[in-house]
């Protein structure tokens, strides 16, 4: 596949401060990558600088092999930012009639009203009378209606609820699988996890690390071998095992942190436990960024990442 984004030694000063230091890397062509890190970690700058909208102090930015600001790469790309921010005295229909009209094969109204969630009442509202919601949304239909090839969205889900983000992300991979190669920054590692085919991780405006959720799992965390036990036994009896490293019991369910998942899994059935529903799963996207970009904060079900 064709290297349609590309980093090269990029760095960001303001007033004498590095906020993005010497970040290199490349994207290819249907893509879905993630980046992520906390509040002031360079993401925001990065997919400023990549949408031509902030000139890197050094280091080079190109899209399509091109420099970002050209008119030919502008065809091609659409942005949401997370300032939220639209030209007033228009209504909506005009406003995003008004974006198509710089496009050769824009997407067409109805299909915008479907993948953005605006509705039809919504096209002639004034868009300084819109809420914040309506406006998110607005914002969304003006990334997209040019209908681009490569997509950036910047923290594009938060204040949705979860069924929201849901619905958003499900658009979201149907445009990946149309072949639409898609950028975007959050704070919500499950969204992440579930979502991207890649993670790079950002902190103090450094790569700290790139891979898919997967790989990063696999070199950053401990595996857990998870069953259910038809015989109760004690804590001591399974910390005592070779190769565990912690373990988790709740009523008959059992999990094992393990130092190494194929060894203790030879342990289990040597001794021959009377379990069932045995499995081996990868150690959870939380646990690298505890470790990568600093601590993690839980509001609710969700786990995010919180500033230094």
């Amino acid at each position: 596949m064709q290297t349609i984004v590309e980093l090269r030694n990029v760095t960001k000063e303001f007033q004498q401060k590095k906020v993005v230091k010497d970040v290199s890397f490349s994207i290819k062509q249907g893509e879905m990558v993630a980046i992520l890190g906390a509040n002031g970690a360079g993401k925001t700058t990065t997919m400023r600088m990549l949408l031509g909208l902030m000139k890197p102090t050094r280091g080079t930015v190109s899209l399509f092999q091109k420099n970002p600001r050209q008119k030919e790469v502008l065809e091609k790309i659409g942005g949401m930012l997370q300032e939220v921010s639209v030209m007033d005295s228009l209504k909506v229909r005009e406003l995003i009639q008004l974006i198509q009209s710089y496009y050769q094969n824009p997407i067409e109204l109805t299909t915008l009203l479907e993948l953005t969630g605006l509705q039809e009442e919504d096209w002639n509202q004034r868009t300084e009378k819109l809420s914040g919601g309506q406006k998110r949304r607005l914002n969304f239909a003006l990334a997209l209606a040019g209908n681009p090839d490569l997509l950036f969205l910047d923290e594009p889900t938060v204040g949705m609820d979860v069924t929201s983000r849901e619905q958003f992300w499900k658009k979201m991979k149907e445009l990946n699988r149309q072949g639409k190669t898609i950028l975007f920054t959050t704070h919500y590692l499950q969204e992440a996890d579930e979502v991207a085919g890649r993670i790079i991780m950002i902190n103090k405006g450094e790569v700290v690390g790139d891979g898919t959720p997967a790989h990063l799992k696999e070199k950053l965390t401990k595996p857990r071998v998870m069953f259910q036990e038809r015989t109760p036994y004690t804590l001591d009896f399974y910390q005592n095992f070779p190769f565990v490293e912690d373990v988790q019991k709740e009523k008959d369910k059992v999990t094992l942190v393990a130092k190494n998942s194929d060894q203790l899994l030879k342990e289990i059935f040597d001794r021959q436990l009377n379990i069932y529903h045995i499995e081996v799963k990868l150690g959870r996207l939380e646990e690298v960024f505890s470790q990568l970009l600093g601590e993690k904060k839980e509001v609710g079900n969700e786990i995010f990442l919180d500033a230094k």
